[in-house]
């Protein structure tokens, strides 16, 4: 493809001064007049306008507007997750977003941290139309029904989210547009005619270098379609020296590392500005003052992670949004979107006046039995069916303990069975019922000390003690951490074994004493366990604690202090043992009986 900017337009490109802008990024960045982006035709059409009403835009108070430092409190934790596009019904890439997410949201509320999090779903873009139009619905009924089908199997997987937002609510659309606003008050928005190759699936042009044969886009497979349109365009080139300046400055941005370099080399290659509208889609909100135009999907999308922080009866407006808890403490993306979160979401703030997120985090991919998974291949892995079949639980750990987060990682049945067997019912499960077992035989199910006592000078004590995983959650090493408290379910194990109880016991008088002092330190270290591992499997830790006397209300006020040894007490009555977690062959056995 032949693309040029015409000699006409490039003359007139000389974007504002950087008056527009906030006072730190004039004075971190030095702007000169740019060139318009390369590989494509341009046509500048007319200058832009908005009327005096469109331009009442909230100014947003933040100590620094370049800095990846908001306003937000230190004691508060803003997570988010994509907002999932509603094409079709949610898959498993976007459950281990969401799980991940979840442990994460979690882990910071045992820290005593003020933990909002935020999921949705991105509603808006022509891919919508035409999935609706399938159906034989309307987009309205097809996005409720979608977006209906999300928040079921959140609530199936135990996802602990704060705010649900959907990119149609009447709030997203007043502060999309209120952005667009102070976008455009900043210089940053022009118009002019696009021609390109653009994908329907990723909604977005393409560069022909990125392109497979017959240019087909290198994500979906699909050949791309020539479009030529007249586009509102982002002035991002005007930010190249700003990105660069970010992340020099900030290399933990973006993160894992390797996706930092990722981010880097897109930014040093050169960055273009892109078109935020379209003139071919009407699902979709409109730019204000032309009505002929609807917001480019990303361009609204992102702003739900703003729009979304507004509670119900608050006034729609972007202040008030960015006052309820902007910025974001971590944006939890997949790899295939870490272009608009890394690159061109902090533009967009910077052009309007807000703070930065503190970090983005792409993860990889999800492969079932070593392949890509795709509907053709009939290989996919469908969220709903595996949680009906195995439980909240068994999912959540899986995928957290066996994908090292940030990297790809491969899901396959059989490992599935073993590794959830081995772990959650054998390791922690079985130890826990053995105890309990012998507690309730010979002490009946009643501790004789307190767990501090009777773990003094105890090697079980000294090694769980040593085994912390609050480092590994804090650097969002999740299989790590799910890894270092699954050591203390080993040690306990070893522990009972070498000591024996069962045989302490039939002994009498103080080897008795010392088998009932041993139930008492290893249940005491199945507790740290499971207060260790609830933000990863929370309803197993519910349970553990239930079968420790605990009641749901006492379960639900633990903190990450409840991991210091001595929470156990002397005269404590523990339930009658039941198992916490089921094999799963047993466990498949129960669905298929209460499906009959």
């Amino acid at each position: 493809m032949v693309c040029r900017v015409l000699p006409s337009v490039q003359s007139t490109m000389c974007f504002p001064s950087t008056s527009a802008s906030s006072p730190s990024l004039q004075n971190s960045v030095r702007f000169t007049t740019t060139h318009l982006p390369r590989e494509s035709r341009f046509r500048r059409t007319s200058p832009l306008s908005i009327s005096s009403r469109g331009n009442r835009c909230c100014r947003c108070n933040a100590s620094s507007s370049s800095s990846i430092n908001g306003s937000a409190s230190s004691e508060s934790f803003v997570i988010t997750t994509p907002l999932y596009y509603v094409n079709a019904p949610p898959h498993m890439g976007s459950a281990y977003t969401t799980i991940a997410a979840d442990a994460i949201a979690r882990f910071q509320r045992l820290n005593g941290k003020k933990v909002i999090f935020v999921t949705g779903t991105d509603e808006h873009g022509e891919k919508i139309a035409m999935a609706a139009a399938a159906s034989g619905s309307s987009p309205a009924q097809h996005c409720d029904s979608v977006s209906q089908a999300y928040r079921s199997l959140w609530r199936d997987l135990g996802i602990s989210y704060d705010k649900f937002i959907r990119t149609t609510d009447p709030k997203h659309e007043a502060v999309v547009k209120e952005f667009y606003a102070k976008v455009l008050a900043s210089g940053d928005i022009y118009r002019a005619d696009y021609e390109g190759l653009y994908c329907i699936n990723c909604e977005e042009y393409k560069d022909e270098k990125e392109l497979l044969a017959n240019n087909c886009c290198p994500i979906h497979l699909k050949p791309c379609a020539a479009r030529k349109e007249d586009n509102y365009f982002f002035a991002l080139s005007k930010y190249q020296q700003f990105l660069e300046k970010l992340l020099s400055e900030n290399p933990d941005f973006v993160q894992p590392s390797f996706r930092f370099n990722e981010v880097q080399s897109w930014i040093k290659s050169g960055l273009r500005d892109f078109s935020i509208s379209r003139a071919s889609v009407d699902w979709g909100i409109e730019v204000p003052n032309d009505a002929k135009q609807t917001i480019y999907v990303w361009f609204d999308a992102l702003l739900g992670y703003i729009s979304a922080l507004l509670d119900e009866g608050e006034e729609f407006n972007l202040q008030a949004a960015v006052s309820a808890g902007w910025p974001a403490s971590l944006h939890l993306i997949g790899k295939d979107i870490l272009r608009f979160h890394a690159v061109y979401w902090p533009a967009m703030l910077i052009s309007a006046g807000l703070p930065l997120p503190k970090m983005v985090f792409g993860h990889g991919f999800l492969t079932k039995d070593g392949m890509k998974m795709g509907k053709s291949l009939g290989n996919t892995i469908e969220p709903t069916e595996l949680v009906l079949s195995y439980g909240p639980d068994a999912v959540r750990y899986f995928f957290l303990k066996e994908v090292e987060f940030g990297s790809d990682g491969d899901y396959s049945e059989s490992r599935f069975i073993s590794i959830v067997n081995a772990h959650l019912a054998n390791t922690i499960g079985n130890l826990l019922n053995r105890t309990l077992g012998l507690l309730k035989k010979n002490c009946q199910s009643m501790l004789a000390v307190d767990s501090v006592v009777a773990a003094e000078g105890n090697v079980l004590k000294d090694t769980v003690e040593k085994l912390s995983a609050k480092t590994h959650y804090e650097n969002l090493a999740l299989s790590a951490a799910c890894e270092t408290v699954l050591e203390i379910g080993n040690a306990g194990n070893l522990y009972i074994n070498e000591q024996a109880p069962w045989s302490l016991f039939k002994q009498g008088g103080a080897a008795s004493e010392s088998a009932a002092k041993d139930l008492v330190i290893i249940l005491e270290a199945v507790r740290i366990l499971a207060v260790a591992l609830s933000p990863v499997t929370p309803s197993l830790s519910l349970r553990i604690y239930n079968q420790l006397g605990y009641s749901d209300d006492h379960f639900n006020t633990i903190t990450w202090s409840d991991t210091k040894w001595g929470g156990l007490k002397g005269g404590q009555v523990m339930a009658q043992p039941r198992p916490v977690f089921s094999r799963i062959e047993d466990h498949k056995q129960e669905v298929v009986e209460l499906k009959r």
